[in-house]
């Protein structure tokens, strides 16, 4: 069997462990998934009233509600993949990882696994949390066919930088309690950037810290492709990001991973 074969059949095994292992304990993926929906349903029915009319929508919620979901599908990635660091730390800390550095399959197919896992996870939950945004209003009706491809691809590119971030949390991580408060910041970082008000509404001094971040630029460029508007610089600097992050991450997480185990 050749190389690339080997790593697709053993890729393939460790996907199916990872989703498994997803099937039969959802409860850190639907808690994972609470925090997005509640942001999504508390943003528009307690701030919407006020918020849209910030935005000159008046006291008509759905100018907020058409501003505040990209920034919510966004952060529902982030928040997504802290279970894959914790499911990679467990993992490291449990023994396994050492299990299979004895066993003839391809060392890269283990966070391959992990990593195409936790991305098919991550686009469920934006669809998920994307029915429920159009339960309560949202609608994409200026966005054309390519801008909703061009949408979802980066949605899923965005996912794949993230979960390589994550697995790289979990690889140095020593628990899985470790792992998920290191994890945090890809649930705070959306807090402070353009997914609930404008940067230029915020003060002078905060302006710059929510501006060259990486999901400023990315919910910038989704909020414009689901809504037909235009991008501007933002999908250069997303997709930049995107594949800085990816790289960054991978790095990280193979050079964690060739090390001796935990």
């Amino acid at each position: 069997m050749s190389t690339l074969s080997l790593a697709v059949r053993d890729s393939s095994t460790m996907l199916r462990r990872n989703l498994l292992h997803a099937r039969r304990y959802p409860s850190l993926t639907l808690n994972l998934l609470l925090t997005p929906v509640m942001l999504l349903l508390l943003f528009v029915y307690v701030f919407g009233g006020v918020m849209s009319a910030g935005l000159g929508g008046g006291a008509d919620r759905s100018a907020y509600i058409a501003y505040v979901v990209p920034g919510i599908l966004l952060m529902t990635i982030g928040s997504t993949v802290i279970g894959a660091a914790v499911s990679v730390s467990t993992d490291m800390s449990e023994g396994i990882i050492a299990r299979f550095r004895t066993m003839n399959i391809h060392r890269g197919s283990v966070l391959i696994g992990h990593v195409i896992g936790s991305v098919l996870q991550s686009v469920a939950s934006v669809v998920l949390v994307g029915i429920v945004a159009v339960a309560i209003g949202f609608r994409s009706t200026d966005a054309t066919v390519l801008e909703w491809l061009a949408a979802f691809g980066l949605i899923v590119l965005f996912a794949l930088a993230l979960t390589w971030i994550a697995v790289g949390m979990g690889m140095v991580s020593p628990n899985a309690e470790a792992a998920s408060n290191s994890a945090m910041p890809l649930i705070l970082l959306p807090l402070i950037s353009s997914a609930f008000t404008p940067i230029d509404a915020m003060p002078g001094w905060f302006q710059p810290i929510a501006q060259y971040q990486p999901f400023t630029p990315a919910i910038e460029t989704l909020r414009g492709l689901l809504l037909g508007t235009g991008i501007g610089h933002n999908g250069w600097l997303a997709l930049a990001w995107s594949v800085a992050l990816a790289a960054l991450g991978y790095r990280w997480s193979t050079s964690s991973f060739k090390r001796d185990p935990k």
